[in-house]
């Protein structure tokens, strides 16, 4: 259970404006018409002011200007940008997995392992010899973190987060469950050249290739993650072939997504869930990629762009190119052709019933 807090250390942790009676403590935060008495109400817009009245709730987070004392409240938390605010309060209120600090010992630890001060490892954990884990880091239930991997100081790897031999991982990680970052590439090669070859080299036709065995091509490369990287659960990061594949600083990656081998992603890029960025792509900085999005291997994706849900990127995006569709093209044009393709059943309508009436000339002619 997440610990109390004043109004006022709320306040002056968010830096926020605090009103009414300071004093007043919460250990939770709820919406506002199931908020009890020990809770803060979030009403950060007018549209939430009014479930208020059906919750108990004496304090609420509200927007800048707001009149608390009508909404019935005995303290309120005012910030010009509520929603940004929610990211201290959450830290503030998050009362933690429950994981015991120190070793369990049910976890297997390398003698060769090094962990540094404050490291907890949680039952049946598993750290493989010349593993390096940061200070104040957390290696939740059933992880495994491979042979000679680096993990930065204060990370926080959920139940059953893999990380393989040799990745190198910065400051202030989170992994969800069932993470996995350092498995091997998707790499595959045929004695000859084979139908897939044919096919990005034709555009459709095989060339008469016949059906080999596939051989595997190792993965010597590894995996580079910067500082304040998240992924989600299930999100899985491939190692390189020969390079590693690297991810910059301040990443979050949401639920299943899928990155491949030598891919480098810029800094504070979003990834949505369900992604998947194929092989040797490089995608700059701050770019967001929606929920579903496909990118194939070998492309660029420039900095700021962003791309819709669904979107399948085929082709170089150019830095702050909005995208969406199949194949992806600019937003704005994709809506056009969207709105075109609605109108086409009445146009072949349309045409239909003009082909008819040429077909049948005026009978007084």
């Amino acid at each position: 259970m997440a610990q109390p807090h004043s109004i006022a250390e709320i306040a002056r942790a968010l830096g926020a404006e605090a009103h009414g009676d300071l004093s007043i403590k919460v250990t939770g935060a709820a919406e506002p018409a199931s908020a009890s008495a020990q809770d803060l109400a979030l009403a950060m817009d007018p549209k939430y002011a009014e479930g208020l009245a059906r919750g108990q709730a004496r304090a609420a987070m509200l927007w800048q200007g707001a009149d608390w004392r009508a909404l019935g409240l005995s303290a309120a938390i005012t910030a010009p940008r509520p929603r940004f605010a929610m990211a201290a309060l959450t830290a503030m209120l998050d009362p933690g997995q429950g994981y015991a600090p120190g070793l369990h010992p049910s976890a297997v630890i390398d003698p060769a392992a090094v962990l540094e001060e404050g490291v907890c490892v949680a039952p049946l954990a598993v750290i493989g010899p010349g593993a390096r884990i940061g200070a104040g880091s957390v290696i939740g239930p059933h992880c495994f973190v491979g042979a000679d991997a680096v993990i930065g100081p204060g990370a926080l790897l959920r139940e059953g987060v893999r990380i393989g031999a040799r990745v190198r991982i910065g400051a202030r990680f989170i992994a969800q469950p069932g993470a996995v970052v350092g498995g091997d590439g998707f790499s595959f090669v045929t004695p000859d050249v084979s139908a897939v070859e044919q096919v990005r080299e034709t555009l459709g036709e095989t060339g008469g290739a016949t059906g080999q065995s596939w051989a595997r091509i190792h993965s010597l490369g590894g995996v580079t993650i910067g500082d304040d990287v998240e992924l989600g659960a299930n999100t899985c990061i491939d190692r390189g072939t020969i390079r590693d594949t690297v991810v910059g600083d301040g990443c979050k990656f949401d639920n299943l997504v899928q990155i491949g081998h030598n891919v480098v992603i810029g800094r504070d890029c979003l990834i949505c869930a369900q992604v998947g960025v194929a092989g040797s792509t490089r995608i700059g900085n701050h770019v967001v990629l929606g929920g579903q999005s496909g990118v194939s291997d070998n492309l660029f994706i420039g900095d700021g762009a962003v791309t819709g849900g669904g979107t399948k990127v085929l082709a170089n995006v150019p830095a702050g190119r909005v995208m969406l569709g199949y194949p992806a093209t600019r937003m704005d044009a994709q809506l056009e052709t969207y709105k075109a393709l609605r109108r086409l059943p009445r146009l072949l309508r349309d045409v239909a019933a003009l082909k008819k009436a040429v077909s049948k000339p005026d009978a007084s002619d």
